[in-house]
């Protein structure tokens, strides 16, 4: 570890932090209906859209209500994305004459998109068209993150209003998302990102001519704008099958400095959105500190492992830390600081191959995306995630004083806690359940690249990453194939809808109840105890919950390491 790498990621931390107060405030105004400085151009599209659509912008819904339209919308997403992926080969804008896309591979993808995960069983540059990309995917990477900021903002309304059964309009809350938010954001980001060399066109793949003499088929296409909304909406898709490590997707050292700020810039600012519309700030600091001190964790934790020699490399006298698999123009510190991030978040782009981390640096990542990718975590998905912990925190402090939970003046009673373990608990069922599966059938033990417990970990991480929702892999594990594109697709549907719903539920259950004056035996939820009672809630639930899994992975790969035994590929 170096002193330059330390500096690299605490002027990461400080630019995150200054987008906070501005951008929610910003998204507060957008969200609560009041005027801002787009409104002149923006409002008339934005009633144009309602009465071409048949909405009534101000009639509310209830949680039910909410919840319908938004598995309306969605489903009607999956249907459009699954068509165009199997009809891509007679559809326009296809210069490189890809096929349609397999039966089970399309399913997969479409699900994977409208869930906001983006895994990718595929190679993006030589299996999708370029209408695919654009009509199909990037359309998805702004109407599921607009959808989870949607949820988010319901679930604040469900602290902030009182006595009232109507948490807002869906139709209403993801529109505004789209048009104010992640859209002229997008545009200015995917302008500077073809400033630092990064392709959009529509041309087919250029030619060139190697120093060698050889000829070169170099793929290119409408880059900039799909990398723009997948690390904002922290979808994290690649236009290329090495994502964020590929030349094209992340030309320089400032951009990827700055697709790393925009993964974490909206999640950061919702917890100061939260703050403002529930009338006291300090409580979404106290959110966010709860994430930075989990997120500051996993970066020290994950920068050591890999910057250190440790097992194996110490065994072979190997002191300059682990390089494998990591881009020489990022090195460890950014690299390591990527890994943790695009976990931490629902983002999954990668800048580096997190199947070739040190065990425990490796770890890291797993553990961020079970714990449920609360750390900052998606658009909207990082928010209500650590509120429903929030919920259960609340829950577990009014137990140990023997006092009715509060929070926000609102009690959380019987019916939250309830919806908030379901929420919780779907999230391992996923994860452990199918990892159990695929370690005993042999369409399960087809798929890893290496034996031992670096095998087990592909297969943990594969089912980890699509129930939380976050699309990032180790790359080792051979996933196109009926048995995981099929169960990966399940397991992303639970891990989106089955902790949206029961969040809804929360929702309408808390706007419903009145809001009780503080006492003097209100328990304060901004400061340090709370933050500290919160960071110790997710971590046991986490540990307890996860704590066997990584035993028999990386936990078990670091002790063999360190006693000179490896897991090659095809051993």
């Amino acid at each position: 570890m170096t002193l330059n790498g330390w500096m690299q990621i605490a002027l990461y931390c400080a630019i995150v932090l200054a987008f906070v107060r501005p951008l929610g405030a910003y998204m507060a105004r957008v969200f609560n209906g009041e005027r801002t400085f787009l409104s002149p151009v923006l409002a008339p599209v934005e009633r144009g859209l309602y009465r071409v659509s048949g909405i009534d912008s101000a009639q509310e819904q209830t949680w039910l209500g909410y919840a319908g339209a938004m598995i309306v919308f969605n489903v009607a997403g999956f249907v459009l994305l699954y068509a165009v992926l199997r009809l891509q080969a007679v559809l326009p804008l296809n210069p490189t004459d890809q096929a349609a896309v397999a039966p089970d591979l399309a399913f997969n993808t479409a699900t994977s998109f409208v869930t906001n995960t983006n895994w990718q069983s595929y190679g993006g540059e030589t299996t999708l068209s370029y209408l695919s990309q654009m009509l199909g995917l990037t359309h998805q990477n702004f109407v599921s993150a607009a959808s989870g900021m949607a949820v988010a903002v319901a679930l604040i309304r469900g602290f902030a209003r009182a006595s009232t059964r109507t948490l807002g309009s869906f139709w209403v809350d993801m529109t505004r998302a789209t048009l104010y938010v992640l859209l002229p954001l997008c545009m200015v980001f995917a302008l500077v990102l073809v400033s630092q060399g990064m392709p959009q066109t529509l041309s087919a793949s250029v030619e060139a001519t190697t120093l060698e003499g050889a000829r070169q088929t170099i793929a290119v296409g409408p880059v900039a704008s799909q990398v723009a909304i997948k690390m904002l909406g922290t979808n994290g898709g690649g236009f290329f099958n090495a994502n964020a490590a590929h030349p094209f997707e992340n030309p320089t050292a400032l951009s990827n400095l700055l697709q790393m700020v925009a993964i974490f810039a909206i999640g950061a600012a919702l917890t100061n959105v939260f703050g403002r519309m529930v009338g006291d700030e300090r409580q979404g600091w106290a959110i966010l500190a709860a994430m930075g001190v989990l997120f500051l964790a996993g970066v020290a934790v994950t920068y050591w492992a890999e910057a250190e020699a440790h097992g194996v490399l110490a065994n072979l006298g190997l002191s300059g830390g682990n390089m494998e698999g990591k881009e020489v123009r990022f090195g460890i510190p950014a690299s390591a600081l990527f890994a943790v991030i695009t976990t931490a978040a629902s983002c999954g782009a990668v800048n580096a191959m997190h199947d070739s981390f040190t065990a425990l640096g490796g770890l890291v990542p797993l553990l961020n995306m079970q714990l449920g990718e609360v750390i900052i975590g998606g658009v909207g998905a990082g928010l209500y995630g650590m509120l429903v912990f929030v919920v259960v925190a609340i829950f577990v402090a009014g137990l140990m004083v023997g006092r009715t939970p509060e929070y926000l003046g609102k009690k959380i009673e019987a019916r939250e806690v309830k919806m908030a373990m379901l929420g919780i608990l779907c999230l391992p069922l996923m994860m452990l359940g199918f990892t159990a599966l695929a370690t005993v059938v042999p369409a399960g033990l087809a798929g890893p690249a290496n034996a031992g417990p670096h095998g087990f970990s592909e297969i943990l991480y594969a089912y980890t990453s699509a129930a939380a929702n976050n699309g990032s892999a180790f790359g080792g594990l051979t996933a196109n194939t009926l048995f995981y594109n099929t169960t990966l697709a399940i397991g992303m549907l639970v891990g989106r809808f089955f902790v949206k719903i029961p969040v809804l539920a929360i929702a309408g259950s808390l706007a419903a109840k009145k809001r009780l004056p503080a006492s003097a035996g209100t328990f304060p939820t901004h400061g340090g105890l709370f933050v500290g009672l919160l960071v110790g809630v997710v971590l046991i639930i986490g540990g307890l919950t996860f704590f066997p899994s990584l035993a028999l992975g990386p936990v078990v790969e670091h002790l063999a390491g360190a006693a000179g035994q490896t897991f090659a590929t095809g051993g």
